[in-house]
């Protein structure tokens, strides 16, 4: 990985490419994000640099946190990320990194939660069929069914569909396109769908796939 970042997602629109075509993208506001700490080989064993996003009241901050903010000249932030950099030898602890650390044609990653639906049942869970809406079928029709015979194996095999907690999940999507950035308002549109709802925390990072 060569760069990342952490954003934050605002929601999806559209953009018109030079031929006329639509492209449906989703809007980010990657950045800045302030450089906290900066790990190595020799005190650490790998590369890697620490990230943080938005600003915060400095009362919500805990001690600890607190301190690892004031060591590294930053003003409280509510998120932090660490990123694995092939070559963080221009990043230094303080620096800022922004969104146009991406530019237009680049392939990404992106990693978000996506959204809750709480306890689910299998026809919402797993698109499961629904049982005849006929006499004598009832009293239930959104039952996931047979869970298979008492007498052998007398047991529900694993991988078995089953209602459950739905989304609320870690998911990333790979090789998303990024199709403009735009700099001054610290704004990167992405072809396509990201993981999460309108404000979730995401983070990109260069295609591992690309």
């Amino acid at each position: 990985m060569k760069k990342g970042i952490i954003g934050k997602k605002l929601g999806m629109t559209q953009i018109f490419a030079e031929d006329g075509s639509v492209i449906p993208v989703t809007v980010i506001e990657a950045g800045p994000c302030s450089v906290t700490q900066k790990k190595t080989n020799e005190t650490d064993g790998y590369e890697a640099v620490q990230l943080a996003f938005e600003d915060m009241r400095e009362k919500l901050v805990t001690k600890p946190l607190a301190g690892h903010y004031k060591k590294a000249g930053v003003s409280p932030k509510r998120h932090l990320k660490e990123f694995r950099l092939e070559d963080i030898s221009a990043l230094n602890v303080g620096d800022v990194v922004a969104a146009d650390t991406f530019a237009s044609g680049d392939k990404v990653d992106i990693t978000g939660i996506t959204k809750g639906h709480g306890y689910s049942g299998v026809v919402k869970r797993w698109n499961a069929h629904k049982l005849r809406m006929t006499h004598g079928v009832g009293p239930v029709h959104r039952q996931p069914g047979s869970m298979g015979a008492n007498s052998s194996p007398s047991r529900i095999f694993k991988n078995k569909i089953m209602p459950g907690q739905y989304g609320n999940e870690q998911v990333t999507v790979l090789n998303l396109e990024v199709v403009k950035v735009d700099a001054e308002r610290n704004l990167v549109a992405v072809k396509g769908a990201v993981p999460g709802p309108k404000g979730g925390i995401v983070f990109i990072r260069d295609s591992v796939k690309a």
